[in-house]
């Protein structure tokens, strides 16, 4: 038995550990609740007998260039009664050099018994650790246990089904026909098979199905693969066999994460006494599960069996081309027009321009002072379509997520004054599948729409004036296409040193509590002619301000960051801000590094600086732990709003870099207007 132990452990990978007699080099943080080795049980749990809100567990070191698969088996018991915070597991990749862990995964929901999570890890030249993290929240009794931690080459829907956990795949329950574990001297079916495909003998485990049990007209088996967490494409493949005495349907699903489902292979009607294999494209660039799905007709239809699923990054047929970009349909126009057109029967059309930063009329919404399009009503002689901005072809069959923003000028009434429709050009079909009701003037407005079209189509952006009085101008920036539905993509995981202020104030806290503080806004501020009239991230969502009539002259309001971890080489701070009023008074960043009092001044602006949301970027470099700080101080008036908002740390250098990073007084363009 030692020897059977010891040849197991020497068969883990790193990162693995199934916590039997070692922790396998994991090791917890000092600075938070403990974790305590079960060796009986082989099982690590968090110590609540402690004070304290979290346990933190890590991984040695660990580095792989392979796709690799993270199993976690686990369990979260808690109290009958639901609390509003509950106790939860979380799991990151700290990657070299990054400040900020990475969340691929959290789970809260309590069970009786242990649970498997799969998580796809995505190749990487960078050397990484994985961190777990016990949150107890406010139920005290709660328990967090790991039982096995597996890192594996390899991605999560390939499975031999030699393994107890059978790889995360999960049988959907049905009174009468399921899917069961078959091979390895288990004889309890009567559509046993000598020997599975794997280890072509009677030890070796497959999965099937049988009609022995099948009440009704069309029962149906599922079998369903653990959700992919990384985009990915290339050729599914697995091997089967299926005897029919009546009709059965046996087909492989795709399932996103609004429950819709595509089919991407069906069984002919042959029979196949011994293992076939089955090849399929597959391309999924958002969360999907795989759903193997056997429909009877009678109880004497026979049975399906299912054996090494395997998935390979190169596509099964080499008539599949490169799978289509979606970046190729999205625009800042800050160079040209990218791939979108004009139809030029329509003039004037859409034109290409850009504000220099001013107090009277909003600039962009890529940087505030860049290119965007305007549809300028005005212009035409006759009223009715204007302009017709078209998008390059898209291939049909895909869900997309279509997002951009827009802002209308001089209308009385808004609707309809911009549309957006899909037109299929072998068919000559428009369909609308947008158009604005209404919004706040002059307020870059985020839309987003969800499409799946069976044909090739493009989007096209349309706006128009219904009568000459009632014309104004459109603007549009920022245009971005993505795969998969727009609420699948508002599920993924917060991307990590990332702040909107949508939800809180992120990873920032208020350094002096009381007067002279941020607050966190939607719309417009009190004040009129000062602050923003809405938050940069949507039109429509937060933002951080000091509220100058609360405060007096010179005082001071800081947002600081928690301890971030320092790294070597270069860092990269991106965030908008907003100064607008005559009385505005200083907006600046610094960087603090542990342990010292010094505070280094990295950026600063002083003074009105315009009607419009800012980007500002910055790049430093700091080895040590740091924090950074953002201090606002108020400016000679109540007209001294100072707004900030979508900040964003990224490793390695700017792609872009401010001339300026500290300035004062008005800047020399302020109130030029440029078409």
């Amino acid at each position: 038995l030692a020897a059977l132990r010891l040849a197991a452990a020497a068969s883990l990978s790193p990162g693995s550990c199934a916590f039997e007699d070692s922790a396998c080099g994991y090791q917890w943080d000092y600075a938070h609740l403990p974790w305590v080795l079960h060796g009986e049980g082989h099982y690590i749990s968090v110590d609540t007998s402690y004070e304290g809100e979290k346990a933190v567990l890590s991984s040695p070191e660990l580095y792989s260039e392979e796709w690799s698969c993270i199993r976690l088996i686990y369990q979260i018991a808690t109290t009958p009664e639901p609390s509003p915070d509950p106790a939860r597991l979380n799991l990151y990749l700290r990657q070299e050099g990054d400040s900020f862990d990475r969340l691929l995964w959290s789970a809260k929901e309590p069970s009786d018994s242990w649970l498997i999570a799969s998580l796809d890890l995505m190749n990487s030249t960078k050397k990484y650790k994985i961190v777990l993290e016990g949150e107890i929240g406010q139920d005290k009794s709660a328990s967090i246990a790991v039982f096995e931690i597996k890192i594996a080459p390899g991605h999560c829907i390939e499975c031999d089904f030699e393994e107890n956990h059978l790889c995360g795949f999960v049988n959907r329950w049905n009174p009468n026909v399921n899917w069961f574990v078959g091979g390895g001297n288990i004889h309890n079916s009567q559509a046993i098979l000598p020997k599975d495909h794997t280890l072509s003998s009677d030890q070796g485990h497959y999965m099937y199905v049988d009609s022995v049990y099948v009440k009704h007209f069309q029962e149906v088996a599922q079998l369903i693969s653990p959700k992919t967490t990384a985009p990915m494409s290339g050729c599914l493949s697995f091997y089967y066999q299926l005897k029919q005495e009546s009709s059965i349907v046996f087909t492989v699903y795709l399932r996103d994460t609004n429950g819709f489902y595509d089919e991407i292979w069906k069984a002919d009607s042959a029979l196949s006494t011994d293992w076939v294999l089955a090849e399929v494209d597959f391309n999924a660039p958002y969360p999907v599960e795989v759903i193997f799905e056997v429909a009877f007709n009678s109880a004497k239809g026979g049975y399906v069996a299912l054996d090494d699923i395997s998935f390979s990054p190169v596509y099964c047929s080499n008539q599949t081309g490169t799978p289509f970009d979606p970046a190729k349909a999205g625009c800042n126009f800050e160079e040209d027009l990218c791939n979108f057109y004009q139809d030029h029967k329509d003039r004037p059309g859409w034109s290409r321009v850009k504000v220099k930063r001013n107090v009277y009329r909003t600039g962009d919404h890529t940087t505030g002072f860049g290119y965007y399009l305007l549809a300028n009503t005005k212009f035409t002689s006759q009223p009715g379509y204007i302009g017709r901005l078209y998008s390059p072809t898209l291939p049909g069959n895909l869900q997309f997520c279509l997002r951009f923003f827009y802002a209308l000028y001089g209308f009385f009434k808004m609707s309809g004054t911009l549309a957006v429709y899909l037109f299929e050009e072998n068919h000559v079909v428009q369909e609308k599948i947008w158009s604005v009701l209404d919004s706040p003037k002059g307020v870059w407005t985020q839309a987003e729409i969800s499409f799946k079209k069976p044909m090739p189509c493009k989007v096209v952006f349309v706006s128009w004036c219904k009568s000459f009085w009632d014309c104004g101008l459109v603007a549009l920036d920022d245009v971005t296409l993505s795969l998969g539905s727009c609420q699948a993509a508002d599920t993924l995981l917060p991307n990590p040193g990332e702040c909107t202020f949508e939800k809180d104030e992120c990873m920032f806290i208020q350094k002096n509590r009381g007067r002279g503080i941020w607050h966190r806004r939607s719309g417009p501020t009190p004040t009129s002619y000062t602050g923003p009239k809405g938050d940069h991230t949507t039109g429509v969502g937060y933002y951080m301000y000091i509220e100058a009539s609360d405060i007096v002259y010179g005082q001071r309001a800081y947002l600081v960051s928690r301890l971030l971890r320092g790294t070597s080489g270069k860092q990269c701070l991106t965030f908008f801000y907003h100064m607008y009023g005559a009385g505005t008074g200083l907006l600046s960043v610094y960087l603090k590094k542990e342990g010292d009092d010094e505070e280094i001044p990295l950026w600063r602006r002083t003074g009105e600086q315009s009607i419009s949301w800012l980007r500002g970027i910055i790049e430093y470099e700091s080895d040590g732990n740091y924090q950074i700080i953002f201090e606002a101080i108020r400016g000679v008036s109540v007209r001294s709003d100072t707004a900030i908002d979508d900040i964003l740390f990224q490793s390695g250098p700017c792609l872009e870099v401010e001339e300026i990073q500290f300035s004062s007084g008005y800047p020399d363009s302020l109130n030029e207007i440029e078409y």
